[in-house]
């Protein structure tokens, strides 16, 4: 499918459509996460393991997050808007949400990515498979050189957190603010440049 059957397809579907298919995506995220987990992978390493409260792992994430953030507040004022272009998605799913419900969406995505594609594929098969999958995951930025380059490299940095810290919490985290003040930007229309 290409870039302009893509953006008609998304435009078929109400702002209430779009988002009931971001929440069953990450449903089905979870589901696939626990198969892959329980009958894949045998449980191994036990999901209890990746997710550990430590302080110093949880400021990292933050920090994390922010300095990702802060580089795409940088790119959002130094390229024009075509850059940032995802046929539309992220401006449909974020521009009339109240910051609570935006933050519930981050939430849920976060939680659900990170937990199949760090906690499950990463932890079984490694970081470049798993980055990889995250990419396609995101389909929409395939039509995008920029976007697809971006969300590698911000796979690649969360994948080798994760590596780093052993903790699926850090990375779901550094993914909730990521997308979470992202959304934001666009539900305030900051940053915009044309």
């Amino acid at each position: 499918m290409n870039k302009a059957k893509y953006t008609a397809l998304i435009n078929q579907l109400t702002d209430r459509e779009l988002l009931k298919n971001v929440y069953m995506t990450q449903v089905i995220l979870i589901i696939v996460a626990f198969i892959l987990h329980i009958i894949v992978f045998h449980s191994n390493p036990p999901i209890t393991k990746v997710f550990k409260y430590e302080r110093t792992d949880f400021i990292i994430g933050i920090i994390a997050g922010l300095v990702v953030v802060g580089i795409d507040i940088l790119l959002m004022r130094r390229f024009t808007e075509q850059y940032h272009d995802d046929g539309g998605v992220n401006k449909r799913v974020f521009q009339n949400r109240h910051p609570l419900h935006i933050a519930f969406i981050a939430l849920i995505v976060a939680f659900s990515e990170e937990l199949l594609f760090r906690g499950v594929i990463q932890s079984n098969i490694g970081l470049l498979l798993s980055c990889l999958l995250f990419a396609i995951l995101h389909y929409r930025y395939l039509f995008n050189p920029f976007l697809f380059t971006n969300v590698v490299l911000v796979s690649i940095g969360i994948g080798v957190l994760f590596e780093v810290t052993e903790n699926l919490w850090v990375t779901v985290i550094m993914h909730f603010l990521i997308d979470f003040l992202l959304g934001c930007i666009i539900r305030f229309n900051l940053f915009q440049k044309g």
